[in-house]
């Protein structure tokens, strides 16, 4: 049995890099990492949703929301969530 590399099954699976379905599977798996490292920010800093809700004006269930999709995010609320509530920096990169 040929053992596949994980790329190899999302090109299978999804088409390759460059195609509608498989840019949709990246954008989608980017926003749930954003999602993730939010949550594992605001744990380290040891706040809850709703403290870092109240940081940054916004529902607690908006917080948890994010922290389990990461969509929907716009960059004004990321900063706010991250430099406003977690007194962090955002850095932000471009591929062309």
């Amino acid at each position: 049995m040929e053992t596949k590399s994980w790329n190899k099954i999302k090109d299978e699976i999804y088409g390759e890099t460059g195609t509608e379905r498989r840019d949709e599977l990246d954008r989608d798996f980017s926003s749930f990492k954003i999602g993730l490292l939010l949550k594992k920010a605001r744990e380290e800093k040891q706040l809850t949703q709703t403290e870092l809700g109240n940081l940054v004006d916004k529902k607690r269930e908006y917080i948890s929301k994010i922290e389990n999709n990461g969509g929907n995010l716009t960059l004004k609320t990321l900063y706010d969530i991250v430099e406003k509530g977690l007194g962090g920096k955002v850095k932000i990169s471009i591929e062309i």
